[in-house]
Order: C-alpha cells, then structure tokens, then sequence
C-alpha cells in the first residue's frame, strides 16, 4: 500500500512542481494612437491548446485589472479591453497564462499618443511605428489587410478603406472583401496612407476602430527566390474540441518580393469563410527585417475547435509556396489514466482495507459458516479448547470466575456452538495429579482459554505445583498453541500477574469480558462471543449433533436460561 502511495505521489509531484514556476517571455512594444478602442489578447503557442487561466496586471504595482465588463478597461477571458484608449493608459502590463503543465509571463509596453486622422497639424512629437507597413507590387494585383482584432464580446461590423482621407468604393480597380482590399494593376501612386475603419460593438455602446497602413509600391524582381515555409509543414496537430488554437505561419522571404500571404480553406480566405461565425480568424501579420531578407509570421486563430474543423486542410499561402495542417483528435493521455487508476485503487485498497478491519471477525465468521463443514479436523485432537481459570480469593469474584468456566463458557462454545472444551475443574478424573491432567490434556487441545481477574494472587493455587508455567510450556513453546486470553474485568496492571500471563498479554492481547452473567450475556451472536469464536477453530461438531445430544443444541440465542437463583443453565 504504501509504496503504491509513493508511486502515485512520485508521478504527481512533477506535474505540480513544473506548473507552479513561471517564465518570462520577451517584452514587446505596443504603440497606439489615443481615443480608439484597443485590446490585446495573452496568448503563448505552448499552452494555448487547452484550458488555461489568465490573468492580467498593470507592472510595477501589480494591481490586477478588473473582469467588470461595464468598466472601460477590463479583462475579458484571456483578453485586456481598452474601450478607447486614453493617454493615461501608458505604461506596462503583464499577464500569466497558465495550464495544467507550465506558466508564462507575458509583458506588453503599451504607449499612447495624440493622432487625429486626416489633422497632421495636431500630431504629437512622437513619431511612432503605428502605421502598418504592406506592400503593393508594382503593375500586378495585390491585396491590403485590416487588422482587427477583438474578442468575442466586441461586434465588428462596417468595415470601409479609405485612402488619405477619402473613402474607397468597390469597382474595378478595387474589391472590398471583409478585412481585406483588393487592388487590381497596381500603379505608382496606389502607394501612400491608407487606412481602415469598422464599427465595434460592446455590450451596446459602439465605437470606431480605425487602422493605419502604410503603403509602399515594389517593383518585382526576376529571378527572386520563393518564399520558404518554415511551419506548418504539411502536418497535423493534436487539440481537444472545444479549445482553443493559434497556428503561426512562419515565412520567410526576400525584401524585393512583394508576394501574398494569407490562410485559405477550400480556396477561400479564411476570414471570407468563416465571415458569419468569426470562429476562425487570420491573426495580424507582423515580420522581422533581416540583412537580406524578412522573416513573416502569419497567424490563424480557432476560438473553438469543433468536430467539423478535424480533418479539414488549413492552407498558408506566400506566393507560390503553400503548406497546410490538419487537425486531429489527440490520443489518450495514458499518464493522466495511470494516476487516475491508481489514485481510484488506493482509494478502492484504503476503502477494503477499512470495511475489513471493521467488520473482519463478522467476515471471517460468515466465511467459515459458508465454505467449511462441521467434521473434527484429522490432528489427532480431542478438544477445541482447554480452560485455565483461577481460583480467586474473595467468594463474589470466585463465584464470577467460576460461573464463566463452568456455565457460560460450556453454555455458549459446547451447546449453541458446537465447539469441544476440557475445563480444569470439571472434566479431570478425580484423583488424578493436577500436573498429569494439565500436561496430558493440553496436548489434546487446539486452543488454551485462559481465564484472568483483576487479583493478583489469581493463579496462586498454581504457584506450588507450577502448573500454569506447565500449559504455557506446553501450549506456546512445545505445540505453538494459539491462547485465547479473557479479562473478567478490566486489569490496570500486569505487572502482579505472573510472568507467562505478561507474556501471553503482551503477545496476543486479550479479550475483556462486558457481560453481566444474563440470559443476553449468553447469546453467540453478541460481540464479545464474536471475538472468542474468531479465535476459535473451525467448529467441531454441529450444534445439534446427534452424537452429543444431550451437550450440544442449536447456536439460539434462547435455546437455553440462566437460572440466576441456582446458578444452573435450565433448556
């Protein structure tokens, strides 16, 4: 049991350890104009397959933001809301995103600063990179993305581009498809600011959210390379339904190539096929300008993951160069079943283990009464049990002791139970040396019943003649007799008793009697008889055997009375 208990814990306990560290994520910059709404989601590829808990703070003071959705800025899920943002909202936040198995804090340097569109005079003096760069390939078609992302509480809707100030109409130089603008032969000055806007919706009020686009017209280049699609790599990826997944498509590519790089399903864009439920969304693209090349991460966002969504091929485009993934069902956690079954099979041991010790004397009991016979056993024995008993100085414990070796003890093991006793005082020939009958008779038992009270001088009528040291040599050393040891009443102390009888206490315990010498007393069935038949053997001989008729009757409760006024047993 208790090394199951330490293989249980050993499992266990680097689970818990790995989840209560935490590590740092690298820091990025967040520049944002004030007065538009603005949210960043805490997300981390590593633990965002599953159900996690994310908390939001604002660094240093650490004071946690608040989930009250009414409030202007919130946290919603894993998300933090600004609803708009105010110059005040500068600073640094953090949030901790944990899981089952691990912890990452994640920091965000937001900076807020005056910018009103289509009013350059009003600008601040900071120049900041909050335009989005994306390019346009000179005489070709290319496409513009605007990026939005909010979660689920927020509604967005009425999407128009505009560039400069002036709000672009669909026609035949461009095609407005959701976030995303199309841009047919593409001219020198397609280049500029553009900008889009939407409509956002939060619990009721709506607000503007407007992007930023820088863009700049490229000439295409012959002979460039292909981009290269570090990941996905035509593979799948294990997630449980109901999670939720972000995917990065990482690209990496020339900085003279001005391909498109965007997710499709069945040929369409993402966010077009999904455009009603908004369940899956193509995420911001960001990229990182190295010597002679850029490295491109396109994200795409599964807000729940449904049975509809596994098998299906996710494709990320750049130019020519494509690769998918497929979602699949994970396979069974077989660690988390083998805790689980052997946390269950402790649990099912310990629960055994106590209904045993509880209720095992009635369990042994019933086994015996069901599986074995009343036949006497082939060991060459004649009795079940001898009865060692004092003879008690004082006539009111004499009599006790007396009425328990020679009225109860055969009243309930000979007659209701069926079980043959040699009791010292009754069943010796007269005349016959005590010594003789002690060391004859011993050797024909299968148990010694020793009877103790309270009396120091209990068994003084065998200090002379040694003979209790006779049956414990006999029953212990020589036949390794099991001794059933019976407290007429409670004993405090051991120490006046002899030495064997120390012994046998100390060794195999003893049995204290509760009775009062009634008729209630005698029944079998009581807890105390419990005890002594658990330590009996197998009964001998059914209770009634036609053999010993007169001795034995059935194991009743009321088959026979004490007459208290006699002293007899009366049927």
């Amino acid at each position: 049991m208790l090394s199951l208990m330490l293989c249980g814990v050993s499992l266990a306990l680097p689970l818990f350890v790995k989840a209560g560290t935490c590590k740092d994520a690298d820091m990025h910059p967040e520049v944002i104009s004030e007065g538009r709404p603005f949210a960043i989601n805490c997300t981390y590829p590593s633990v965002t397959n599953g159900a996690v808990n994310v908390t939001w703070h604002k660094v240093p003071n650490q004071s946690p933001v608040s989930k009250n959705r009414q409030l202007r800025n919130h946290q919603d899920r894993t998300w933090i809301l600004f609803l708009p943002l105010e110059e005040g909202d500068s600073g640094i936040y953090q949030c901790v995103i944990r899981d089952g198995h691990s912890c990452y804090r994640i920091a965000v340097n937001v900076t807020v600063f005056r910018k009103h569109w289509c009013d350059s005079s009003t600008e601040s003096r900071i120049s900041p990179p909050n335009e989005y760069q994306q390019f346009l390939p000179m005489g070709k078609s290319g496409s513009l993305t605007c990026y939005l992302d909010f979660p689920d509480s927020c509604v967005l809707d009425s999407i128009k581009w505009y560039k400069g100030c002036e709000e672009l109409k669909a026609g035949k130089q461009y095609i407005l498809s959701g976030r995303k603008l199309f841009v047919n032969s593409v001219a020198a000055e397609d280049g500029g600011s553009y900008a889009c806007t939407a409509r956002l919706t939060h619990l009721g009020r709506e607000f503007t959210v407007r992007n930023y686009i820088s863009v700049s017209i490229k000439e295409p280049a012959s002979g460039l390379r292909i981009p290269h699609i570090s990941y996905p790599k035509n593979n799948t990826i294990e997630v449980q339904p109901g999670s939720t997944l972000i995917v990065d498509c990482n690209i990496t590519d020339t900085k003279e190539n001005t391909n498109l790089r965007c997710w499709r399903i069945n040929g369409t864009l993402v966010d077009d096929y999904y455009s009603d439920s908004r369940r899956i969304q193509e995420g911001i693209e960001t990229n990182v300008s190295l010597k002679d090349h850029i490295f491109y991460t396109v994200n795409i966002t599964f807000l729940e993951v449904k049975m509809e969504d596994y098998g299906l091929l996710f494709m990320c485009h750049a130019g020519v160069s494509t690769a998918y993934i497929m979602l699949k069902l994970p396979a069974p956690d077989f660690r988390a079943y083998l805790i689980g079954g052997l946390m269950a099979f402790l649990l099912l041991a310990v629960s055994l283990l106590c209904v045993y010790n509880s209720f095992k004397i009635d369990i042994v009991l019933w086994y015996r009464s069901t599986f074995y016979t009343a036949q006497p056993p082939e060991d060459e024995k004649l009795y079940d049990a001898y009865v060692l008993y004092p003879k008690c100085p004082t006539e009111s414990q004499g009599r006790d002791v007396d009425t328990m070796a020679l009225r109860i003890l055969p009243e309930v093991l000979e007659k209701q139970c069926g079980y043959k006793l040699f009791i010292f005082g009754r069943d010796e020939v007269p005349g016959q040396a005590v010594a003789n009958v002690i060391d004859e008779n011993i050797k024909l038992c299968r148990r010694l019943i020793v009877l103790v009270a309270p009396e120091s001088s209990s068994f003084s009528f065998l200090k002379g003649l040694s003979e209790e040291q006779i049956a414990i040599y006999n029953a212990l050393i020589q036949d390794g007799m099991k001794v059933i040891l019976i407290e007429l009443e409670k004993i405090k102390d051991y120490s006046t008793m002899p030495e064997s009888i120390q012994y046998i206490r100390q060794k195999h315990g003893a049995i204290r009697w509760h009775g009062d010498f009634t008729e209630r007393s005698q029944c079998a069935k009581t807890k105390f008889w419990k005890k002594v038949r658990y330590h009996m053997p197998c009964r001998r001989y059914p209770p009634s055997s036609s053999v010993q008729l007169l001795r034995h009757t059935p194991c009743n409760c009321t088959a026979a009375k004490w007459d208290a006024a006699t002293g007899f047993i009366s049927s």
